[in-house]
């Protein structure tokens, strides 16, 4: 990557699914005349769009946005090719801008921008594809139980609802015989830009009431009908998610419609938490309630240089 001035800056935006990432990116975009770049791992396949709660038409419109509908559920995308791609665009828009906006619910790729991700040994695609006819058979909870046995380390911090992220722990034991967690070194890569993260949080009983109604506006907006039109594609990693598992689940006739949407509203809740459990590791996080924007701007403009 090019060498840049450090007075270039990129503003991280975190924070769990639910709580306004998107409606504050979008106010400090036009505040600083600047574009915005996605680190949500969901948002970026263009096939899902309910159930990922993407930015609307008219948010996409008010400011420039990156990584949203760029990839499709049958391409493979790593949180390492994430890292890669969103570098370099990075290293383009800072010729534009001296300041640049991240915003995501999604902590490894987060990580992978802010931090760099460890260079691992290579590791058999073979067992990859093993794993995955196993997902397929017999369920998340048989290789969940693999993992956890295999790299308790690794299975303590990943997302233990995203198959993607089980599969890759154990494809990495089964095929190099050490433990993925015993590689992670959290070795920090020096980014040639400053990087100043602002996280938004609110009480949970608030949080967890936010969530239930946006699954319901989910339904209301046709997430079924979604879910249905990707019935031939599920077989795909991007659609083992919260939102998109529960309704096959229902169309398979396994759970009653209202089960499937009281999943969703749990799962989600449960993903919430962990997000929080991952983003207030990092001690240089200032964090903010929503609405609070003139505060986080003013934070911004006294601590961009």
């Amino acid at each position: 990557m090019p060498a840049m001035a450090q007075n270039k800056t990129l503003i991280v935006i975190v924070g769990p699914t639910g709580i306004g990432k998107t409606a504050l990116a979008i106010s400090l975009a036009r505040h600083f005349s600047t574009e915005i770049i996605s680190a949500d791992s969901r948002q970026f396949f263009k096939e899902m769009e309910i159930g990922t709660a993407k930015p609307s038409a008219e948010e996409l419109s008010a400011a420039p946005h990156h990584f949203i509908n760029s990839h499709s559920i049958k391409t493979f995308f790593s949180t390492g090719d994430f890292e890669v791609q969103a570098i370099e665009l990075i290293s383009q828009l800072f010729k534009e801008h001296d300041l640049l906006i991240m915003v995501g619910g999604s902590g490894l790729y987060i990580d992978a921008v802010c931090k760099g991700l460890d260079d691992l040994p290579e590791t058999d695609l073979n067992i990859r594809e093993q794993l995955n006819q196993q997902l397929a058979a017999e369920g998340l909870e048989s290789i969940k139980k693999m993992l956890s046995e295999a790299d308790p380390e690794y299975y303590q911090k990943v997302d233990q609802s995203n198959p993607q992220r089980i599969i890759r722990g154990l494809e990495f034991y089964l095929s190099t015989g050490t433990k993925l967690s015993a590689h992670l070194t959290n070795s920090k890569k020096v980014r040639p830009f400053n990087i100043i993260k602002i996280g938004l949080n609110m009480q949970r009983p608030e949080l967890y009431q936010r969530i239930n109604q946006r699954v319901d506006q989910m339904m209301e907006m046709g997430l079924l009908d979604e879910v249905k039109s990707l019935l031939p594609y599920r077989k795909y990693n991007a659609l083992h998610t919260v939102g998109y598992t529960e309704l096959f689940s229902y169309l398979d006739g396994e759970i009653t419609l209202q089960q499937a949407i009281d999943h969703i509203k749990q799962n989600t809740r449960r993903f919430a938490k962990r997000q929080l459990t991952w983003f207030r590791r990092d001690d240089s996080t200032a964090w903010f309630q929503p609405g609070q924007g003139a505060a986080v701007i003013k934070y911004i403009i006294e601590n961009k240089n």
